[in-house]
């Protein structure tokens, strides 16, 4: 059912693009700004740090903590995140920058993020999956929502437990987590929000509670 889900949503949304961004460390900057905001203010913060020169590691590391919350504002909890971004720069440059971290199997790439001050599981896969193309499925509350109302999960399941269940299922493959994981967050911000519009939903003909509301 899973591998039907990812196809209708595909038929009905189209590839979504992700993740929006000039490179790896991009990429990574993102993941920890996205935390608890939307993505229209990721975009903001971004091209605020572009434009005050911060957009690099040595740049946020060197850059007074002031400034680079100043820069960040628009992502919401600066102060913390601004932290969180010093730290994630620290350990991104100890590794040799990009090329460091590719170099890294994906497990110890992985454990090295969750290390991070900020960086969870969930963000820490973002990384790994979107900055350097490994197979690891994200797993966030829109997939919880969307899978849990499917049937195919409980939705209380712990993330790395839930993590290697879908991945299994779906096998190993870079090019189908990255396209599934953008397009549940779609689904879960434009339909099946926390009250559902299932009239609306591609996946109302195979879902519960879709099928409950017609």
């Amino acid at each position: 059912m899973l591998r039907q889900v990812h196809d209708a949503l595909l038929a009905a949304f189209g590839p979504q693009g992700w993740w929006p961004a000039d490179g790896p460390f991009e990429v990574a900057v993102g993941a920890v700004l996205t935390q608890n905001t939307a993505w229209r203010n990721v975009e903001r913060a971004i091209s605020d740090l572009r434009e005050a020169e911060l957009l690099s590691p040595r740049a946020m590391i060197d850059a007074p903590h002031g400034a680079l919350a100043a820069a960040i504002r628009p992502s919401g909890y600066f102060n913390v995140k601004a932290r969180r971004l010093k730290a994630l720069c620290r350990h991104w440059l100890d590794l040799g920058g990009a090329d460091g971290l590719a170099a890294c199997d994906t497990d110890d790439l992985r454990r090295g993020l969750l290390t991070v001050t900020g960086v969870g599981p969930e963000t820490a896969d973002d990384i790994v999956l979107y900055a350097f193309d490994r197979p690891v499925f994200v797993i966030d509350a829109y997939t919880r929502r969307i899978l849990s109302r499917l049937g195919i999960i409980d939705g209380d399941e712990g993330y790395d437990d839930l993590r290697g269940r879908i991945e299994s299922r779906l096998g190993s493959d870079t090019a189908l987590f990255n396209e599934y994981h953008a397009l549940l967050v779609r689904l879960g911000k434009d339909i099946c929000r926390p009250a559902p519009r299932c009239g609306e939903c591609p996946l109302e003909n195979i879902c519960p509670v879709g099928r409950g509301a017609a």
